[in-house]
């Protein structure tokens, strides 16, 4: 007999839970949502009654505590990730949180030592690592299809003036501009993708009249074990892009739009500038993914793939990213 879906409730609920989580909710086998929390209650009665959501919480204690919650996902602002993770836990429940898991390591660092110490899941929403074109990347390489990786580059770019989350240029709330906002997933797919991890990075960023006290352009200069040198470019200025290419000693694995989930998504494989194999996927499934994968690691039916030591470890990346910003300097992870 197939267990009940877990129960999701999300704190901190918004845009991104409106564009992106209901719908892959509406898809989940594994994952059900049954309640919410926003600061704004007027507009959480109307979400709860726009979206059928069964549960619209008053307070954040009141969430965590519910006997009717036994997941709770955090997706507000940067800021608050930390309290609302311990808040979480000191209740009893498991806990996926938003990138980036914080505003920095120690944060990072204290929010999974409580969830090792409550013997609770945690994990982080790096959402690409549920993504087919990502999958089939890293595949590639165990695959030793493109020989040993050698160079290395992620891209993000987006539009800022033209989004909703208006906070995500406040230093007191967001962790940092588009190094921290989209940044990190560059980071983290390349992690993902290579298997390596990052050793020390070096920052080239500027603001701008609109970004106020955070980056609205950079690129980052990574070293990472395995003897791969990789490019991460961010930016919060230019039309919606993003790319992932892996050079190896004997061939090339290219993704235009690798991280993208609205339109399919071609991935090539080249050797001696020769096209060798084209496959294109949809990654439209990957949040849906996602919150099964954490449903049945809870359930104890396997392993979650984006773990909470994973954020642990983006987090001394972008730590070491913005330091080198200041320092102008390559600063060790």
């Amino acid at each position: 007999m197939s267990q009940s879906p877990v129960r999701y409730a999300i704190l901190g609920f918004g845009h991104h839970a409106v564009r992106r989580l209901l719908p892959a909710f509406a898809q989940c086998k594994d994952a059900t949502l049954v309640g919410m929390w926003r600061r704004d209650q007027t507009a959480a009665a109307k979400n709860c009654a726009a979206y059928k959501i069964p549960h619209c919480f008053a307070t954040r204690e009141e969430l965590c505590a519910s006997p009717e919650v036994d997941a709770v996902f955090i997706t507000s602002p940067d800021a608050m990730h930390k309290d609302d993770t311990l808040l979480a836990l000191k209740h009893g429940k498991a806990v996926l949180c938003e990138k980036p898991l914080s505003m920095n390591t120690a944060e990072a660092e204290e929010m999974a030592e409580a969830a090792k110490a409550a013997g609770l899941l945690f994990g982080v929403g790096q959402n690409f690592r549920f993504n087919h074109s990502l999958d089939w990347m890293r595949e590639q390489v165990a695959a030793g299809s493109i020989g040993q990786p050698q160079l290395a580059h992620a891209q993000y770019s987006y539009p800022a003036a033209t989004a909703p989350r208006k906070w995500i240029t406040d230093p007191t709330l967001a962790c940092g501009g588009p190094i921290a906002d989209v940044g990190v997933h560059c980071i983290d797919a390349l992690r993902y993708v290579l298997g390596e991890d990052v050793v020390s990075v070096s920052t080239l960023a500027r603001k701008d009249d609109t970004s106020g006290k955070v980056e609205a352009v950079a690129s980052l200069q990574m070293e990472m074990t395995g003897g791969v040198y990789a490019n991460v470019t961010a930016s919060a200025r230019a039309p919606y892009r993003t790319l992932v290419e892996i050079n190896g000693s004997d061939g090339v694995l290219v993704a235009e739009n690798g991280l993208t989930v609205d339109r399919p998504v071609q991935l090539q494989l080249r050797r001696g500038g020769e096209l060798i194999e084209t496959v294109t996927v949809e990654n439209g499934d990957g949040y849906t993914r996602m919150l099964d994968s954490f449903a049945r690691a809870l359930r104890g039916g396997e392993t979650f793939a984006a773990s909470g030591e994973d954020g642990v470890k983006n987090m001394r990346a972008l730590d070491a990213a913005y330091k080198s910003w200041q320092s102008r300097l390559r600063e060790q992870v």
